[in-house]
């Protein structure tokens, strides 16, 4: 029978799927995309007594995808840390899925797996900005304060390989990436010996510092928001400059929108000492979904601009 694995492209989506593959290798078929391609299940077409395993994309978002997938006969196991809507009650339907905003898909695959691959858990929480539960699923293992700073910088550069508008964006197609990472069962071997590792240290450090050169349009004492412009460069470091905003000032709320043709799309981080808000705010807007520490919209309207700047403003008040 085929096999599926359906995950984000990003560091929580990849390193899921890692952890699970080396306590269960399989042949299977990859769906993947850019962080933002999220409704992964439009693009699956499963029979009865196929397997499906659904990593780190919003049940909510793919209900109708998961409710076909069902009705066919297809057994699904969904791992998620985002908004769930109503979970189906279904024999075929395992779902283990977490919405607190100090929690990714990683750590529920931890969990799911007694830790038996946890460094992979590490280096996915602190790409998803979650430094501190990072440290905390790291405590107790053989993993120093050099090599945890390691494993963090290999967590932000796979998540930022994640962003773009389409594949052409990225440094590296996602399903390509998670193919070399698999080839690695300790991360810090990946660090030591890929060289897709400096590859992409190099270029998140380039684009760093274009984004670093953009004035904030909005700063208030509970808010920060830039604008760049409608550039590549832009369109893969827009998520990891937002969680840098957010980590200057853990009293901030940040976003970080970038133009395109039609608007804009937009990144926003609660305040890492409240990580409540986000998902809220950019469900405000049509396009918008996410969790409560860190959340987006896919596209914004011009004519939503300053709606969307007064949102923002009023949910994080400071």
């Amino acid at each position: 029978m085929p096999f599926y694995d359906i995950f984000n492209g990003d560091a929580d989506g990849i390193c899921a799927l890692q952890q699970l593959r080396l306590e269960e290798p399989r042949a299977t078929t990859l769906v993947t995309g850019v962080k933002r391609d999220v409704r992964l299940l439009d693009r699956v077409s499963a029979a009865a007594g196929d397997e499906l395993t659904v990593l780190d994309i919003s049940l909510k978002t793919n209900a109708a995808g998961v409710a076909r997938l069902l009705a066919a006969g297809a057994r699904l196991r969904y791992f998620d840390h985002h908004a769930t809507g109503e979970i189906p009650r279904h024999a075929n339907l395992k779902a283990y899925i977490d919405t607190a905003p100090d929690i990714c898909t990683s750590l529920i695959v931890d969990r799911y797996l007694n830790g038996r691959q946890r460094l992979w858990a590490v280096v996915a929480a602190f790409g998803d900005n979650l430094a501190e539960p990072a440290r905390r699923a790291a405590a107790g293992l053989d993993v120093d304060e050099s090599e945890l700073l390691r494993l963090r910088e290999l967590g932000e550069c796979i998540n930022y390989n994640a962003y773009g508008e389409t594949v052409e964006d990225l440094h590296y197609p996602p399903a390509d990436l998670y193919e070399t990472l698999s080839q690695y069962r300790d991360p810090r071997d990946f660090i030591e010996g890929e060289p897709v590792f400096e590859v992409l240290k190099s270029a998140l450090a380039d684009d760093f510092d274009r984004a670093r050169s953009a004035a904030p349009a909005v700063a208030t004492p509970g808010a920060v928001l830039c604008v760049l412009p409608d550039a590549a460069w832009s369109r893969r470091i827009h998520g990891l400059f937002a969680n840098q905003l957010s980590g200057h000032d853990p009293r901030r709320a940040s976003a970080v929108l970038v133009a395109t043709q039609a608007g804009y799309t937009v990144s926003v981080r609660a305040p890492l000492e409240n990580p409540h808000g986000a998902d809220l705010l950019c469900l405000k807007f049509e396009t918008g979904g996410g969790r409560k520490a860190a959340a987006g919209i896919n596209r914004l309207p011009l004519s939503e601009y300053d709606r969307f700047v007064a949102e923002f403003i009023a949910t994080f008040p400071g």
